[in-house]
């Protein structure tokens, strides 16, 4: 097999790409600004590579991807032509340094979708000796997906059934996952951030962080929404963007939480804001109840009461478009 040298190119989904001695390492924060996302990243979430993939062309019938030894267990997918290839998530144990698929010949458009549970520090690209490889620009509308551990989906079956990336296959998106878990927090840097972010549609899944850290009261979260939607709209003027409030959790519908916040006042406050919002002229933007997306009826797919499994993030995706996207238009 031949070694190829990776570049910025191949990687899409990423905010940057750090270059470092040893090969590139994605993130989904400006890397150069990492100290200005405390903590550590956004709480060690930023350098996770949730949504990122290579996506590249070749002719080659063996791909091996080569990285830096893994911290823990992960999962990667290939697909081939938009689909996921046959034996197509490679499961890849903590300390390993490789992936490997066996394709059908032929010239074949990839996808390599790297863990949504650890980062990545990308070393080479083997192929077969005689085979070529090049990679391959998105040419597809952008979406930003923003969110907390619920639109990063660690417990999706492999990182190309995450919620978002099932939802951009099937309405034909270039996704930036920005699903951070535990710290979907609308620091005022994310909001500059998904400003200065190329994008054709916008999604917000804001809330569950916010009660459960108990960030945010009643009198701060209705101020702090509108202050990340206003930043946003300093430069994406026109295109839509999408306040979805939380999907279902159980007994934090009714329960305050230490700020005497609930869920159910949350999705009040965002229906209001963006009321208020629309009123004013921005009528590109949009709210969407979490329930009407995944509801009460779906409980048996929270394990914990919180977070979808499996089964119910693909749930998600499959509803995305006709319960989330309904009636909205995008694109350049």
């Amino acid at each position: 097999m031949k070694r190829i040298s990776l570049t910025e190119e191949w990687v899409q989904g990423a905010v940057s790409v750090e270059r470092r001695e040893n090969g590139l390492k994605p993130w989904r924060i400006p890397y150069d600004d990492y100290e200005l996302y405390p903590p550590e990243g956004i709480g060690g979430k930023a350098e996770i590579t949730a949504g990122v993939r290579l996506r590249f062309c070749t002719d080659s019938r063996c791909v091996v991807l080569c990285f830096e030894p893994i911290s823990q267990t992960a999962r990667i997918d290939c697909s081939v032509n938009g689909e996921l290839a046959e034996a197509g998530t490679a499961e890849v144990e903590a300390g390993s340094t490789t992936a490997q698929w066996q394709l059908a010949a032929g010239e074949k458009e990839l996808e390599l979708w790297l863990p949504q549970n650890t980062g990545m520090i990308l070393t080479a690209l083997l192929i077969n000796t005689e085979a070529s490889a090049s990679p391959l620009r998105d040419e597809r509308p952008r979406w930003i997906a923003y969110g907390s551990s619920i639109t990063q989906c660690v417990a999706a079956e492999s990182p190309s059934r995450t919620w978002p990336a099932i939802a951009a296959a099937a309405a034909g998106f270039h996704l930036t996952c920005l699903g951070y878990s535990g710290n979907c927090q609308m620091e005022p840097m994310v909001s500059r951030l998904i400003r200065d972010t190329p994008a054709d549609l916008i999604t917000l899944c804001l809330g569950i962080n916010v009660y459960g850290a108990a960030t945010l009261s009643a009198r701060t979260f209705k101020p702090a929404v509108i202050g990340m939607v206003a930043t946003i709209r300093e430069q994406h003027r026109d295109a839509p963007l999408l306040l979805l409030s939380p999907i279902y959790s159980s007994e934090r519908e009714t329960t305050p939480n230490k700020l005497d916040l609930t869920v159910g006042m949350i999705r009040e406050q965002i229906e209001e804001i963006v009321d208020t919002m629309r009123s004013r002229g921005d009528r590109n933007l949009h709210y969407r109840n979490g329930l009407i997306w995944f509801g009460e009826a779906d409980a048996s797919m929270l394990p914990d009461g919180l977070h979808p499994d499996a089964a119910g993030c693909k749930l998600m995706g499959d509803r995305f478009a006709e319960r989330v996207l309904a009636g909205v238009r995008w694109g350049r």
